[in-house]
């Protein structure tokens, strides 16, 4: 049996398994014994030790079951919140995501397995939520978020959670919330690092503080910056709590604070945030938006955090990888290959005769110190230098660093475009991408 028969076969075994699962669901809720307040048995027993809570009780169970929250991003941040939603009892949990899963996906978003590598992420997070709790009802929404679909979306809902990780969709999602009155609650990780805060919850919107968004070239994410997976659980663990203390009306709401949270060194800080802004342009007294507008066009960027692509460059600033790849095999060799990605990058994998200097070490002197030692190897008939990078950006920025920094006219500093990944896809599969 071939392995193309062999997938075929499990996706008809699983989907006949999601069939019975779907059978005994019913069967199982047929025989609850429904108390007059409205709990089952079966809800009792779950949900008991969070009952046995002062602050929850009966009324407070009651509250989550009739509630709805919906997670955007079914990532690092949107796997864990939804997880322990679920499993303290909210009714209605919708999932917004476009993506499918991707290896790199599971080391952090830990409602997939391998298995499920190539799957929907909104389908697969349906059924491991509904075999987690079969009580609720999980409401997948396969599509990119835009402002043709928002507000349709997030009027359904009691509390947003945005589990994104681009500045276009937290404009979007703040824009859309303030106009149907939904609390956000925002959180993002990088690295070792978190920040988690609540908008337009009897506090400012995200506009109040960030009434301009950041140049598309400032701004990264997990994909380049990288994240360990504990760290960006913690946060989507408490945006869980966030939600939950919403719709239980608890005090300690993060309204108005941004909460850091430092994985390294184990600290967590509370920063006051400034109060509404009276003349915010989505939330203000003379507010001069009330519709959903280009998200894309005012922040400069699009609005997802998979492959984002600047544009930084000339196209006589920047070559191919095809045209590299001929060039490189034609000797005397007249070029240097720069790799500015990180250390660890470049110990994963490089191209032949590439030499490393971070981007973040281009403006050392040591560093550029280290470049001009190299060029001399080439010896005299060095003409170009060519910059490389994991996906073509940050080569980018290195060549208009490198342009200010070599003052021989004569050589040309070049960007290679989409980086190691289009080197892995147009010339060599071989070649490791990640």
């Amino acid at each position: 049996m071939n392995e193309e028969s062999l997938v075929e076969e499990i996706s008809c075994l699983k989907k006949k398994l999601r069939e019975k699962e779907d059978n005994l669901i019913g069967l199982r809720r047929e025989k609850q014994i429904l108390q007059e307040h409205g709990l089952s048995n079966a809800e009792i027993a779950r949900y008991s030790r969070q009952m046995l809570l002062p602050e929850i009780g009966l009324k407070g169970q009651l509250r989550l079951k009739n509630a709805s929250v919906l997670i955007v991003g079914a990532g690092g941040l949107g796997c864990p919140s939804a997880l322990y939603l679920a499993g303290a009892g909210v009714g209605h949990i919708g999932i917004v995501d476009y993506d499918d899963i991707e290896i790199t996906n599971l080391h952090r978003q830990l409602l997939f397995s391998s298995a499920n590598v190539g799957m929907s992420k909104v389908n697969v997070a349906k059924e491991s939520l509904s075999r987690l709790n079969d009580n609720i009802r999980i409401s997948p929404f396969k599509t990119q978020l835009d402002s043709k679909n928002a507000l349709e979306i997030i009027k359904q809902f009691d509390v947003v959670l945005d589990a994104t990780d681009n500045v276009a969709t937290r404009y979007l999602l703040n824009d859309a919330c303030v106009i149907t009155g939904k609390p956000l609650v925002s959180g993002s990780a990088i690295q070792f690092e978190g920040q988690l805060t609540v908008y337009n919850h009897q506090g400012p919107c995200y506009r109040c503080i960030f009434p301009k968004p950041p140049p598309p070239e400032a701004v990264n994410n997990c994909g380049d910056s990288g994240v360990l997976g504990a760290v960006v659980g913690t946060i989507g663990v408490m945006q869980a709590l966030q939600a939950l203390k919403i719709i239980l009306d608890l005090p300690g709401v993060l309204s108005g604070r941004l909460l850091i949270f430092d994985g390294m060194d184990m600290i967590f800080r509370n920063l006051k945030l400034r109060s509404k802004n009276i003349d915010c342009a989505v939330c203000g007294l003379n507010a001069a938006i009330n519709t959903l507008i280009d998200y894309e066009e005012f922040c400069g960027a699009k609005a997802n955090d998979k492959n984002p692509n600047l544009d930084l460059l000339d196209q006589n600033d920047r070559i191919t990888v095809d045209n590299y790849h001929k060039l490189s095999n034609v000797p005397p060799k007249s070029y240097l290959l720069v790799d500015v990605r990180s250390n660890e990058e470049f110990e994963m994998c490089h191209l032949e005769d590439s030499i490393n200097i971070p981007l973040t070490n281009l403006h050392h002197t040591s560093s550029l110190d280290d470049l001009k030692t190299e060029m001399v190897k080439v010896g005299p008939s060095i003409s170009q230098i060519f910059v490389i990078c994991r996906r073509g950006n940050d080569s980018q920025k290195a060549v208009k660093i490198l342009k200010n920094s070599i003052s021989d006219p004569s050589i040309q500093v070049k960007d290679i475009i989409g980086g190691i990944h289009a080197w892995t896809h147009q010339i060599d599969p071989s070649f490791p991408i990640y």
